[in-house]
């Protein structure tokens, strides 16, 4: 379905995908595709008074620049609006639905809706956090949906990011796609494909990898070895002991639950360690690592530790195995 929020351009504005809305119960998750400061601002600052008006508690998570922009715009009401800046809470796009849910326990009285504003993805995202920032708009559906009473706008940059982001944006908003990705794709999409992406494989390295496998008796030498690429590609003494922790995690998690094995590779590309750890087990649950375990939890602590401590984590899993990818910016 499409729709227009007061305020906003409607969608013979905007030359690419119309906005589009995922409405389950109380929970709303729409896309909002804008051009210039003028517009976001247009659609973004009555979405808000509106919430403020009904007495709802708002939460902004966008870039620095659009939380300046809506502050000095807001007036009056900016004391009563929570500010995140979405490039450091979003730093790792994994820890995004964490924050919402966070929110929505907060202030989420039984009854009590709840409203947002959450920018995912801007212009000069890296490719993989693109990635991972897409899986995440389909993610947070299957996490928020039904139950939680949240009213959610995404803007995306229609000058500045790509058809195939705006395009994908529509996919992970539930509405029908009116601008197809490069060379055909599905038309539409749901939630419930969130679990074929994340059965799909990660791309192949490029260029030479260092090897490791590793079992029960050897899983040991996976943090020394970690240690040594890191060190090697130039990353600190402080995050090169985060990483190799992190990995070592994933590694202990390969032996306990997959087998008693699995591949540890490392690489480095433009910008980027890469660390992955492979074996042949399977995570059935695509919100792995983005749920906040309790104190007595004795499942998902190991990933979501992995998740606070990284740059960007990716886990793909099917029936021939699991991927657990962590990206470490140079």
């Amino acid at each position: 379905m499409t729709a227009t929020l007061t305020g906003a351009p409607t969608a013979a504005q905007v030359t690419e995908p119309t906005a589009a809305q995922t409405v389950v119960g109380g929970y709303r998750h729409e896309a909002f595709f804008w051009r210039g400061e003028d517009e976001f601002l247009s659609g973004t600052v009555p979405f808000i008074r509106d919430g403020l008006a009904a007495g709802q508690p708002v939460m902004v998570a966008v870039t620095l620049t659009h939380l300046e922009q809506l502050r000095s715009r807001l007036g009056s009401d900016v004391d009563r609006v929570r500010f995140v800046d979405m490039a450091e809470l979003g730093h790792n796009p994994a820890r995004i639905i964490p924050a919402w849910r966070s929110f929505v326990d907060e202030f989420g009285a039984p009854g009590q809706q709840v409203r947002g504003v959450g920018e995912p993805i801007w212009a000069g995202r890296r490719p993989d956090e693109v990635t991972e920032c897409q899986l995440h708009e389909s993610l947070i559906d299957v996490a928020l949906a039904p139950h939680a009473l949240l009213s959610l706008l995404c803007p995306y940059d229609a000058d500045h990011l790509s058809p195939e982001v705006l395009a994908a944006a529509q996919l992970a908003h539930g509405a029908p796609v009116r601008l197809a990705p490069a060379g055909g794709g599905p038309t539409r999409g749901t939630a419930a494909d969130v679990l074929e992406v994340f059965a799909e494989d990660l791309p192949e390295a490029l260029g030479d990898a260092f090897v490791r496998p590793f079992t029960v008796e050897t899983l040991r030498s996976v943090h020394g070895a970690v240690l040594d690429r890191a060190r090697e590609a130039g990353v600190s003494f402080e995050r090169s002991c985060d990483l190799a922790l992190a990995v070592h995690e994933v590694a202990t998690n390969s032996v306990v639950h997959a087998g008693g094995k699995g591949v540890l590779r490392t690489w480095c590309r433009a910008g980027a360690l890469v660390c992955e750890v492979r074996d042949r087990g399977q995570i059935a649950d695509p919100l792995i690592g983005r749920h906040q375990p309790d104190l007595y939890s004795q499942h998902g602590r190991g990933l979501w530790m992995v998740n606070q401590l990284c740059d960007l984590v990716q886990i793909r899993s099917h029936g021939g195995g699991t991927t657990v990818r962590i990206h470490t910016w140079l």
